[in-house]
């Protein structure tokens, strides 16, 4: 696989159980919703390709299971990420709040500064939720990485997240000349959430 016309990015979701991110995963790469499905267990696997800017850029994503149980066998994943999505549920303070301890795991598991971030607030079709979107901007500002709101239901904000993502790896690689990245996406993530609201997943 020549570097100057693909590339190949390991893209690691992280999150509590529940938080919907089987859900997302398989609304990104097979554009399907089930409403019922069972719990990840350990490690699940798929991959998108993506081209931006003229560059093929293959997504090999791993679903991470977010029980707690299952914390030593994500860890050993981390190693060769380049990407990291933290996914909570907008109906979920809980998992909101436990965003802080994954991001802690996280920096002691990888050299953050090297890896892309995406912070997903999950569900927001969902009444009634617990965490704002303001709040879901606070997290993210904390963290210094990007927000987006998403419903694995209807699509909103998931394919913007990850081809955001998919772009701050490039830059951070110094893959392909992308210009877009960085200010003018990480400053409008607000204005790609003008979506209709409606029961997610």
């Amino acid at each position: 696989m020549s570097s100057e016309k693909s590339s190949t990015f390991k893209i690691l979701t992280i999150g509590n159980s529940g938080v919907g991110k089987t859900c997302i995963l398989r609304r990104f790469v097979e554009n399907k919703f089930l409403k019922t499905h069972l719990a990840t267990i350990g490690i699940d696997f798929k991959t998108k390709t993506l081209n931006i800017n003229n560059k093929e850029i293959k997504l090999k994503i791993w679903d991470t299971a977010g029980q707690e149980r299952f914390s030593r066998i994500t860890t050993q994943y981390y190693k060769g990420a380049d990407g990291i999505v933290l996914v909570y549920d907008v109906t979920d303070d809980d998992s909101y709040e436990k965003i802080r301890d994954w991001m802690a795991q996280i920096k002691a598991n990888t050299e953050k500064d090297e890896l892309g971030f995406v912070l997903l607030g999950n569900k927001c079709d969902v009444e009634p939720r617990v965490i704002t979107e303001e709040q879901g901007n606070k997290m993210a500002a904390e963290l210094n990485i990007s927000y987006f709101e998403t419903s694995a239901l209807n699509g909103q904000g998931i394919n913007e997240a990850f081809e955001h993502l998919a772009r701050e790896i490039m830059k951070k690689k110094g893959v392909g000349d992308d210009h877009k990245v960085g200010g003018m996406e990480l400053n409008n993530n607000k204005n790609k959430k003008k979506e209709d609201k409606g029961g997610c997943c």
